[in-house]
């Protein structure tokens, strides 16, 4: 059958959903549109009963999908795809949040949907969704735009109905939102909108300065080419008044899509086309639609399978489906509006992302391919500026950053509001004015007190303040705990804290045996040790040679062990003589040096060393003990203490001030105070700075630090922190931390660790090898030429005719006696037979 017959079997439906229900009382094998997704739905459920394949060309809603909708099909780009380029969008400018404003129907809110996912995969989100209603006027866009005005982020995306009057835009105007600050997105209604216009009318152009839109990419082709001068060749003869869109391209393959795909299967079922009745309808009347009289399309199976299969090449392109029924599109080209003209400053397809190359031929199946080298062509934004927008605002005059603080009553060097000039003072002020002159952009704010000035807030009900929006932000001294960081966001922390004991403590003297506190057990083992084997070698070394190492076996034992340990004095009388015993000393005594002065350094600061008054050595005696702790009202050391380490909270007492702390210390734990106080090392060292009979017991038993809390996702914590680094590098943080706690002198560091400082053997065992094997060195020379000695001595004492064979016991007391002579009494043996057979001859 050809093309001419099977007209008469396509029906093109209207818009309205009235018109399709009237088209459906007829026999029908195909239906074409609607254009809007939400009519879109209703239809495919009529089409889904009646087997009839429901083809759109303009319903991009992802939600219509083939699995809840077998019988539909779309011959557009589905909104998946957009709001994936629109995040991409997003991504590579960097951009964390923006502002959704959609149409309130099934097409708005499932294409948000959509683009929230797709943030959702770039570590982007939507903050605020703002939808209009579906008869939208231009007092309901100037409500929508007006709640935007208050809000921090400036990227919009508008994802609305084609708007032929461009309202939209007449409310951004009124309302100034045209600046530089702001960020306008739009999906591909925009560039649908101004492709409808006539050529001749730009002058709509002129309040569209800096959006940003997306349009269907559609490949420059012959047939495209020569369609759209048949259309304009019809403009000019004034046959039609609009401008073609993609969608008009979309509709034209379309109608041709379906055409051929009935062609096809009228040849499949030999011209023959047949109905049966529904029982799902029966019974199912009215005045103007006899539903009970509809009729299931028997081949509408088949004819389904055909479109799917679908390989043409129209005016929009190859056009083919995915295996769920979606067409595989060549990608959207992202428009630019400039000086009244429209500039495609790039494109974006799901296998290239952004790119300022139109898309390759896209292939029978997609590819991922992993995104390198993104890239647009540099883009104009509102404002008339190439600079890449922030994107965000933190406050305007109108609205100031609310930043709240602690109004402390003790230690109010950290933060403390004056009560005569009502400023707000304190080292965390003096920082955050210092860190914000480093933001690159104006943050108006006022300062928010919490608490009441007479007891200390609670600062964990401070931080919770800024997750309920209370605050903006909080600045003071406010602990990084990792249960705050799960509803806050902190800056880089400007202190280094942690929680310390601080505990009394007394110059009282040291113990009878605090002189073997420098070392080890194991070093003064080791250390012993090497006296005895030096005694024993040095007397080996110089036994045959030094007459002070001879004598009875008494005197020598004494004058062995004597010399080695008077070495250690400088006060002995006997001298080595050897050389061999001369290179064990030097070594020996370079190691007693190090080891003397070591030992020196070590005793001397731990006599000089306060020492602890109370049986408190650090934070495990803390906790097994029975006695009360004390700490600061509104830390987070009493939540630590309880939670963390199950400390009852019967021993803990709340102290409000230093003079607080020392009263309580001073009466201890039996006389209603404590015994030790457990608090956050910056107020300790403020407190101990006047106070030298208390200390610090041990070091911090957690690690933290200070920093200024925001709400969560606020960029401005990011610069903030950058802000605080640049001050740590260019030294200003240790000049406001001077200011205000060096005065006098920086606060001294009063700690006493739980353990002296001993001094390891790990620290000196490089010496003790070195001197090891120069005394092994020493050794094995002295027993190698005695040896020699010995074996020569033996030649010239043996006589032949005595038999050769000598027990081993024998040789070795032969050895040892021979050893015990003097060298100089060998020598002269050897001399003396040397010259024996001259004297003969002579």
């Amino acid at each position: 059958m050809g093309l001419s017959l099977i007209w008469l079997w396509l029906i093109l439906i209207a818009v309205s959903l009235r018109g399709p229900l009237k088209v459906i009382e007829k026999q029908v094998v195909a239906l074409i549109g609607p254009q809007s997704s939400a009519i879109a739905h209703m239809i495919s459920f009529i089409a889904n009963g009646l087997q009839v394949p429901l083809i759109s060309y303009a319903a991009t809603d992802p939600t219509l999908s083939s699995l809840q909708f077998p019988f539909f099909l779309r011959t557009t780009q589905s909104d998946w795809y957009q709001m994936a380029a629109v995040a991409d969008i997003v991504s590579f400018y960097e951009w964390k949040e923006v502002i959704a404003i959609f149409l309130d129907d099934d097409y708005g809110r499932n294409g948000i949907a959509a683009l929230t996912d797709a943030l959702a995969k770039k570590m982007s989100k939507i903050s605020y969704k703002l939808p209009l209603p579906i008869n939208y006027n231009l007092s309901d866009m100037i409500y929508v735009l007006n709640q935007s005005k208050s809000l921090g982020p400036r990227v919009f995306v508008v994802h609305i109905n084609p708007d032929s009057q461009l309202r939209f835009f007449d409310a951004v105007e009124k309302l100034k939102m045209t600046g530089s600050d702001y960020v306008w997105l739009m999906t591909d209604w925009f560039s649908t909108t101004l492709d409808s216009f006539p050529p001749k009318n730009e002058s709509y152009l002129s309040t569209l300065e800096g959006v940003v839109g997306l349009r269907p990419y559609i490949p420059q082709t012959i047939q495209k080419r020569a369609f759209l001068s048949r259309w304009r060749k019809l403009q000019q003869n004034e046959l039609v008044h609009s401008g073609l869109t993609t969608y008009g391209l979309y509709a034209y393959d379309t109608v041709w899509i379906v055409a051929r795909s009935i062609d096809n299967l009228l040849q499949q079922a030999g011209g023959n086309i047949s109905f049966s009745l529904s029982s799902m309808l029966n019974g199912t009347t009215s005045d103007k639609l006899q539903l009970g009289k509809l009729k299931v399309f028997d081949s509408g199976e088949l004819l389904m399978n055909i479109l799917s299969q679908t390989n043409f090449t129209g005016l929009t392109g190859k056009i083919h489906f995915t295996p769920d029924r979606n067409l595989i599109g060549s990608g959207y080209e992202i428009i630019n509006i400039v000086q009244q003209e429209i500039h495609t400053v790039g494109y974006w397809s799901n296998f290239s992302g952004l790119s300022i190359s139109p898309p390759k031929a896209v292939k029978n199946k997609e590819t991922a391919v992993t995104r390198i080298n993104q890239n647009l062509k540099i883009v104009t934004w509102p404002g008339g500026k190439s600079e890449k927008p922030r994107g965000w605002v933190i406050a305007n005059d109108d609205r100031p950053l609310r930043i709240g603080f602690p109004r402390r009553a003790s230690f109010t060097d950290f933060v403390t509001l004056n009560n005569d000039s009502h400023q707000v003072l304190g080292y965390c002020i003096d920082l955050f004015y210092a860190a914000r002159k480093l933001v690159p952009y104006d943050v108006p704010f006022r300062f928010e007190p919490f608490g009441t000035g007479l007891a200390n807030p609670s600062y964990d009900e401070l931080v919770t303040m800024v997750a309920d929006d209370v605050f903006d932000a909080v600045v003071g001294d406010i602990a990084i705990v990792t249960n705050r960081t799960r509803i806050v966001d902190f800056t880089q922390p400007y202190v280094s804290t942690g929680l310390v004991i601080v505990a009394p403590i007394d110059n009282s003297e040291s113990s009878a045996w605090v002189f073997l506190k420098p070392f080890t057990p194991e070093m003064w083992g080791v250390t012993a040790l090497s006296f005895l084997i030096i005694a024993v070698v040095i007397w080996i070394l110089e036994h045959r040679v030094n007459d002070d190492f001879r004598g009875p076996p008494k005197r020598q034992i004494i004058t062995m062990f004597l010399f080695s340990f008077s070495t250690l004095f400088k006060t002995n009388q006997e001298n080595t003589v050897s050389t061999l015993g001369r290179m064990v000393m030097v070594v020996w005594l370079f190691l007693l040096l190090v080891i003397t002065s070591s030992y020196t350094a070590s005793l001397t600061s731990i006599l000089t060393v306060q020492q602890l008054s109370s049986p408190i050595t650090g934070i495990e005696s803390l906790i097994t003990s029975s006695s009360f702790i004390g700490y600061q009202v509104g830390s987070f050391a009493y939540s630590y203490l309880r939670d963390n380490l199950n400390i009852s909270p019967s021993r803990l007492i709340s102290l409000r001030s230093p003079e607080e702390f020392e009263s309580a210390l001073r009466r201890g734990s039996g006389n209603g105070g404590v015994m030790a106080i457990v608090d956050e090392l910056p107020y300790v060292e403020l407190f101990l700075q006047n106070r030298t009979d208390f200390g610090i017991i041990g070091r911090p038993f957690t690690k933290s630090g200070w920093g200024f809390a925001f709400q969560k996702d606020s960029p401005l914590a990011t610069d903030m922190s950058t802000a605080i680094l640049k001050l740590a590098e260019n030294g200003k943080l240790q000049e406001i931390h001077k200011k205000w706690f060096c005065q006098l002198g920086c606060p001294a560091d009063r700690r006493k660790d739980s353990e002296p400082n001993q001094l390891h053997l790990s620290s000196f065992w490089a010496l003790y090898l070195l001197s090891g094997a120069v005394t092994l060195l020493a050794l094995v020379v002295f027993l190698f030429r005695t040896i020699r000695q010995y074996i020569r001595y033996k030649r010239k004492q043996a006589d032949p005719s005595s038999p050769s064979n000598t027990r081993c016991s024998q040789v070795i007391y032969s050895f040892f006696d021979f050893i015990d002579e003097k060298e100089e009494a060998i020598k002269r043996i050897f001399a003396h037979d040397t010259s024996q057979p001259q004297t003969n001859g002579a």
